[in-house]
């Protein structure tokens, strides 16, 4: 493998695993107050330019990782945006082991 592909594999592994924990966090916090509406809006809108972008190029390493960060990402700005008795409901269907 060319390392020119193993620091993008690399990148695209550490941008879309770094919004796992602050997902897993709501899902187990049920809480969102520290998040910022704002700008989880423009990372939503950042990723799905680049997906665009990739979709023009025609170029899947560019694709694959920046949709898993989209979802991620707006899978984030979803339960900051919902109702706590609506994300409550979302977190208890992930994780139905905290009981809040």
């Amino acid at each position: 493998m060319e390392p020119v592909t193993i620091v993008g594999s690399i990148a695209a592994l550490a941008s879309t695993l770094s919004f796992t924990p602050q997902a897993w966090k709501i899902i187990k916090s049920r809480d969102t107050a520290s998040i910022s509406a704002g700008m989880y809006m423009l990372t939503v809108t950042g990723f799905a330019l680049w997906i665009a972008y990739g979709i023009l190029l025609g170029q899947w390493p560019i694709i694959v990782p920046n949709a898993l960060c989209l979802i991620l990402a707006a899978f984030i700005l979803t339960m900051k945006l919902l109702p706590r008795s609506k994300r409550n409901k979302v977190a208890d269907a992930l994780d139905p082991e905290v009981h809040r």
